[in-house]
């Protein structure tokens, strides 16, 4: 029989999961809602019911073990911690719940160090011993790799470069601090940027047409494509900010790579080019020329069950 693996990305409204080789290919996928489950007990056996289901669709098939991204996930312990955006408080012994139910090796990581894994198994970090990868989406996650290894650090949750203050006394962010890098380097933090603008700048712009509620990264890059003053001013911003972090990122691990990743990536080389810009123009003098800035190389439609995947595949290496 051909060993399989699940990778299951838990997020705060829907969990997907899927059966994946060891090439990365997505064999079975299946999604069911977070929010159906108040009490995790009930959420294992619901996504423990649905593997097995997965699972007997393909006979030829063994599972030789889950794994697992989630907010707030600590890879030491196999715990979810005081995630905010779950609605199992305080902390969850995951992989321990599990494994009671089902009998394979369990692995749990937060979704940017799955993320990590999946680039250097499946993605565009193939080969590379040292990268960093910042997802841009809603907030910064980072997943941070040094000679092969995710760094989880004393407490299982190192790598949080989101939550590295960029701006000292600037945006006030979700944490409870000001300045922290994801209020400026996310999809949220360039509709920020963008509402600021806005009121600051005095060009025609299409975006003045949307409401503030009904603005996106998406419908930024757009307008920039269009040369819309506005939205191209506030990509500048932006990019200068995410090579802020990244130089300081460059600082302590000197990365072959940074991959960028999430909503805001995807406006690609609009984004890409002065953020490789702002890195070499201010990056100290040794690091110039050595670090590339790409976007990921795992498509966003299945990155998180394939990071999932390849964390397993890794450890059952």
């Amino acid at each position: 029989m051909k060993e399989i693996v699940a990778g299951v990305d838990i997020g705060g409204t829907n969990t997907v999961f899927g059966l994946i080789d060891k090439k990365g290919k997505i064999i079975a996928e299946e999604s069911l809602k977070t929010t159906d489950y108040p009490k995790v007990d009930d959420f294992v056996a619901a996504l423990v019911s649905d593997i097995d289901k997965l699972l007997l669709q393909k006979k030829e098939y063994k599972l030789a073990g889950i794994g697992i991204g989630a907010p707030n996930a600590n890879y030491h312990k196999g715990t979810i911690e005081l995630a905010p955006n779950l609605s199992w408080k305080g902390i969850v012994p995951l992989t321990s719940l599990i494994m009671k139910q089902i009998d394979v090796p369990v692995v749990l990581t937060n979704d940017a160090n799955a993320a990590a894994m999946g680039e250097m198994i499946f993605g565009g970090a193939k080969g590379m011993k040292d990268f960093i990868i910042l997802t841009l989406g809603t907030g910064l996650g980072s997943g941070i790799v040094i000679n092969g290894q995710v760094v989880y650090g004393h407490t299982g949750f190192a790598g949080e470069l989101g939550h590295t203050i960029i701006v000292p006394g600037g945006r006030d962010c979700g944490c409870g601090r000001h300045g922290c890098y994801e209020t400026y380097a996310s999809a949220s933090g360039l509709v920020r940027t963008v509402l600021y603008l806005l009121s600051e700048m005095r060009e025609e712009s299409i975006l003045r047409d949307i409401q503030p509620s009904e603005l996106t990264s998406k419908k930024i890059a757009e307008a920039a494509a269009k040369k819309d003053p506005v939205a191209l001013e506030a990509i500048d911003y932006t990019a200068e900010r995410i090579a802020f972090g990244i130089i300081n990122a460059i600082g302590f691990s000197s990365p072959e790579a940074v991959f960028l990743f999430g909503g805001l990536a995807q406006a690609g080389e609009m984004l890409l080019v002065p953020v490789r810009k702002y890195v070499e123009m201010n990056v100290q003098p040794i690091f110039k020329g050595t670090v590339k800035i790409l976007k990921s190389g795992i498509p966003e439609s299945n990155a998180a069950v394939l990071g999932a995947a390849a964390l397993i595949w890794n450890e059952l290496k």
